[in-house]
């Protein structure tokens, strides 16, 4: 599954995608731009192809992509900034005749093929199969990683062979990528972490100077985030305005912006914004006595911690209820709210999670069952049950209370 900021996809078993929420620009990959899905049992499959299916999903602001069971990459909805990969029209799947063998895939390269996606504001990333990482959209803040602030895929001549990978650093290749508002960050094949794009902080530097806008500031140049004596990351997610890394020690750290708290560390003071905060000097997460985490999830202004005992753990902004507490009320931004005071996120009588899918400003857990259950904004149909109410910032809506997602026979 993908969660965007107004809309969700998921792959079926079958290898189908089906979108539902708001459909303007075509994101839903329809032909039309009619909402869809206040229940995805009664939304249309997204045409990939003749025999095309999917192995791999994201969904943004304005578009969403898919890697195909071939490793080819399909891209739809608001493309006016590049962020399709296809240089020309503003927008795909919004118009009959606009998806299937008639939308061409994103050009990655000669004989490249993706292993991963990641996308921000009108933005997208490719982790490829050779390891290196390619971007393309907008690039006001250098989230493109190419040393400056020009746009790429929306003109001919922009893509393929003549988009440059991103420059890790001598030797580097990537694992893992993974995309905010407007920055991008890179796991190495070391177990290092290198950031770049806006920077408020949550690029981990020490300051607040955006990186790859300009000539010099990538490859060797680019420091990787410290993440303390000895460590390395296992797994990273980025929000809005931060980042978080999963360490090897199987503790979480979280830098940047941190006005809700989303970083977790019972204040809200901004992290890796000024000299001294980062290493040793960022204390991890408090995530309960004993508990260390397996998996780390970020959206909006909050984030998110799959636990070693599979229970999910969350912190942030709530306003919308994707913390799952059933208020809306922040958490982290004071003391005493994390470790043993956080509780975490009820799914259900006995139920435990295996995994999380992060949108912006909701939230799907799947479960050691295997059904899904969505909760957070649900403005626009979004979480796929039926109505647009949020889940989760009221008493009573989750735990056995919260209807798993229906998707189909």
């Amino acid at each position: 599954m993908a969660g965007g900021v107004y809309h969700t996809c998921a792959i079926l078993a079958s290898g189908a995608v089906k979108c539902w929420g708001w459909n303007e620009a075509g994101r839903l990959g329809h032909g039309d731009r009619l909402p869809r899905g206040y229940r995805p049992t009664s939304v249309p499959e997204v045409d990939l192809g003749t025999g095309r299916t999917a192995v791999s999903l994201i969904a943004s602001w304005n578009h969403s992509c898919a890697i195909l069971d071939n490793g080819r990459l399909k891209c739809w909805g608001g493309c006016g900034g590049g962020q399709c990969g296809i240089a020309h029209g503003m927008a795909y799947g919004d118009e009959p005749g606009e998806m299937g063998d008639a939308l061409p895939p994103a050009d990655l390269g000669t004989g490249r093929t993706a292993r991963q996606l990641a996308a921000g504001e009108n933005f997208t990333c490719a982790l490829l199969d050779n390891g290196q990482v390619k971007c393309w959209g907008w690039n006001r803040y250098g989230q493109l990683g190419l040393g400056d602030s020009k746009n790429r895929g929306d003109e001919p001549g922009e893509m393929g062979d003549a988009l440059p990978p991103v420059d890790l650093g001598t030797g580097r290749t990537a694992r893992a990528i993974a995309a905010g508002r407007d920055h991008v960050c890179a796991l190495l094949d070391n177990g290092s972490v290198k950031c770049w794009g806006q920077n408020v902080g949550q690029l981990g530097l020490g300051d607040s100077k955006n990186r790859g806008d300009e000539p010099g500031e990538m490859g060797d140049a680019l420091p990787p985030v410290d993440l303390g004596t000895g460590r390395t990351a296992r797994a990273i997610a980025a929000g809005g305005s931060h980042s978080c890394a999963l360490l090897d020690n199987g503790q979480v750290k979280c830098w940047g912006m941190n006005f809700y708290g989303e970083l977790g560390l019972g204040d809200s003071k901004n992290r890796g914004d000024e000299p001294g905060e980062m290493g040793d000097a960022l204390p991890p997460v408090d995530l309960g006595t004993g508990r260390t985490a397996r998996g780390v999830f970020a959206g909006s202004n909050w984030t998110c911690a799959l636990l070693d005992d599979a229970t999910l753990k969350c912190w942030g902004g709530n306003t919308l209820g994707q913390l799952g507490q059933g208020t809306q009320n922040n958490l982290g931004n004071m003391a005493g709210q994390m470790g043993d005071a956080l509780k975490p996120v009820p799914l259900g009588t006995g139920r435990t999670v295996r995994t999380v899918y992060a949108g912006y400003n909701h939230l799907c857990a799947r479960l050691d069952n295997d059904a899904i259950k969505c909760w957070g904004w649900n403005a626009y149909g979004q979480l796929g049950l039926g109505d647009t109410n949020s889940r989760g910032d009221q008493p009573g809506e989750m735990g056995d209370a919260l209807p798993a997602l229906m998707l189909g026979p």
